[in-house]
């Protein structure tokens, strides 16, 4: 299914198709504010194992998750107060932070080094859904090949038809990927990966 969404206002019909696919087990195609992620409810395992099939990806790989908001975060992340400011001045953003996991966090989204990957991404739709459904999502970014990542519907959507339950279509949107930075050490963050959003403020 595709839902093509039209303007700014938040289509709150889609919001409640998404949250029921997810409840159900489904995946789905959603905006973010750098390129269009697939999701899965974190506490859906048999879906989180679909996404690594439909992505091709080895499970020791660890997926990053979004949440709907720093709180929610701390559930499944342990932030020091060194870095609190830092999160609460860049989200919602294009950053996806990588921290040390929490007991709550599901086993396999939890990396060899006890941490996770989070994001509270800067778009209206995406933080509606993770908030109507009680449970953050799964943020992996789409691709149309292993270097090819997908910021226009209209080039993945034949290539993911059949593979997911639900599309949102919102237009073409960046074409970047977030920054990941590595807040797992007291001191500076990290910058593992530079993409949208500034890290000039982590050397500071």
């Amino acid at each position: 299914m595709r839902i093509e969404l039209h303007g700014t206002t938040l289509n709150t019909q889609a919001v409640e198709q998404a949250v029921n696919i997810l409840k159900n087990g489904g995946l789905i195609i959603y905006p973010t504010d750098t390129v269009y992620g697939i999701g899965c409810d974190i506490t859906q395992k048999a879906a989180i194992e679909r996404i690594y099939r439909v992505k091709g990806m080895e499970k020791q790989k660890p997926l990053s998750f979004v949440c709907s908001d720093i709180k929610d975060i701390s559930k499944y992340a342990k932030i020091s107060t060194a870095h609190y400011r830092d999160l609460h001045r860049c989200l919602p953003g294009p950053y996806t932070f990588i921290l040390p996991g929490t007991r709550e966090a599901p086993k396999v989204l939890i990396s060899r080094q006890k941490t996770v990957g989070v994001r509270i991404p800067d778009h209206a739709l995406t933080l509606a859904i993770v908030s109507a459904l009680g449970n953050p999502i799964i943020s992996t970014s789409v691709n149309i090949s292993e270097t090819s990542f997908a910021s226009d519907p209209q080039e993945f959507s034949e290539f993911y038809e059949g593979k997911v339950d639900l599309i949102l279509d919102s237009g073409p949107t960046w074409s970047d990927l977030s920054s990941v930075i590595d807040m797992t050490d007291d001191g500076y963050p990290v910058v593992i990966r530079e993409g949208q959003g500034d890290v000039s403020w982590c050397m500071t």
